[in-house]
């Protein structure tokens, strides 16, 4: 029998039987749907996070408090309270020639209230050089000035969906807005901003890190310093020059380790990076699960067929079919059932991930959607391997059988 023959014989095969086909090849769609999203959706999240990183440049450089080594984050991250790190450091910062602009951030959360309006919001207490840093740009009124850095004025800047869900049209330069119960007078809108740093930007609220830490949030620390270079190939220079200051404030001789973290934006896309694609890696062996689970269920159904179809691989070796014949178009009927599977499962997995990157992009985040090569050839290759492994029993016991005895089964 022609090797064309027999795949056209698989398929007939097959359909006489669709619904069993379809719940056979069930799991190989889920675990290769499975596999391409896991894979598009990891390689989507790094692509979020390179572009949330360089967005913000990469001459950037972040001071966080807490100690970390090389390659992990600071205890900040986990959400640990550190307060080794203060404004007084961040001033320091700004007495290194390559360092371009410094500002520090402290964040809290509360409902901000105008007249009988009222929204949840995040306030970041900054300073007046958070322009330089973000790239930011106010839509109307005007950011801090210098002055309201070393106050401690009640003035606040607006996020740009803050300032419509408290005023709607109306100019807010110079009315009063509370927040935690404490007037403030509004010198400014943001521009749009959409999500950065994996935050709305436009929720915010902006007051003056001095206001922020004395009468909103009474405390002497900053959540974190962001510096930027000058130019992007001093990057790592300015960041060792900027250890080496605060090591120097804070007392830390010789080998004592860092209470604090400093990491440039390079850095830290490389330590993100390697995280995303060890948790892809994870999920992906996960998936694999249902890859095996799927391959038995083959086997079974196989063995079932087998017992179905006895009479007729006695009358197929009876007429001159040999045992490899047989062994052969067994083990192509099971390849073509777990390649159907894949490429099912190739097409859902890719027509979901593209659904999650275009609500990711709906809701703001700049995600890329991304179905590799490699993932589909994965795919292809994993399914076809299920394929043969879990086939090749069924099809070997098929063409043991004797042809007398197969043709006197009941």
């Amino acid at each position: 029998m022609g090797f064309i023959r027999i795949i056209k014989e698989s398929f007939k095969v097959l359909k006489t039987n669709k619904r069993r086909t379809f719940l056979t090849s069930l799991g190989i769609i889920i675990g290769v749907a499975s596999v391409i999203m896991i894979m598009s959706v990891g390689a989507g999240a790094q692509s979020l996070i390179f572009n949330q990183i360089t967005s913000s440049g990469a001459s950037l450089i972040a001071v966080m408090p807490g100690y970390s080594d090389e390659d992990g984050p600071p205890a900040s991250v986990f959400g640990i309270n550190v307060t080794t790190l203060t404004q007084d450091d961040a001033e320091a910062l700004k007495k290194i020639e390559r360092v371009e602009a410094v500002t520090s951030y402290v964040r809290g959360v509360d409902t901000a209230q105008y007249l009988n309006k009222t929204t949840d919001t995040t306030f970041v207490g900054t300073t007046s050089e958070y322009l330089k840093i973000e790239d930011a740009k106010t839509q109307i009124g005007t950011f801090f000035s210098q002055e309201d850095d070393k106050g401690v004025g009640k003035v606040a800047v607006l996020g740009w969906q803050t300032y419509k869900d408290l005023f709607g049209d109306e100019n807010p330069i110079g009315k009063r807005i509370k927040i935690k119960r404490e007037s403030f007078r509004v010198i400014g809108v943001m521009k749009k901003r959409g999500v950065v740093q994996f935050q709305n930007q436009d929720n915010l609220i902006f007051v003056p890190i001095k206001t922020a830490q004395k009468i909103l949030l009474g405390i002497n620390h900053v959540n974190i310093v962001r510096a930027k270079a000058r130019d992007n190939e001093n990057v790592k220079m300015v960041a060792s020059e900027i250890e080496s200051v605060i090591r120097e404030r804070h007392g830390l001789e010789g080998s004592e380790p860092n209470d604090f973290s400093v990491r440039d934006a390079a850095s830290g896309l490389e330590a993100l990076s390697s995280v995303t694609d060890a948790l892809k890696l994870f999920l992906s062996a996960i998936a694999a699960v249902s890859l095996i689970v799927g391959g038995i269920g083959i086997m079974n159904i196989m063995l079932i067929s087998i017992r179905e179809r006895t009479r007729e691989i006695g009358l197929r070796k009876a007429i001159g079919a040999t045992k490899d014949g047989i062994q052969t178009q067994f083990l192509i009927e099971a390849l073509v059932l777990t390649l159907l599977g894949g490429i099912i499962g190739i097409i859902i997995g890719a027509s979901v991930s593209a659904l999650i990157a275009f609500v990711a992009k709906y809701l703001g985040y700049d995600w890329d959607y991304v179905v590799s090569l490699g993932s589909i050839i994965m795919g292809v290759g994993v399914s076809s391997a299920v394929g043969i492994i879990f086939g090749w029993y069924p099809a070997k016991q098929a063409s043991d059988l004797e042809a007398v005895a197969a043709l006197h089964y009941e």
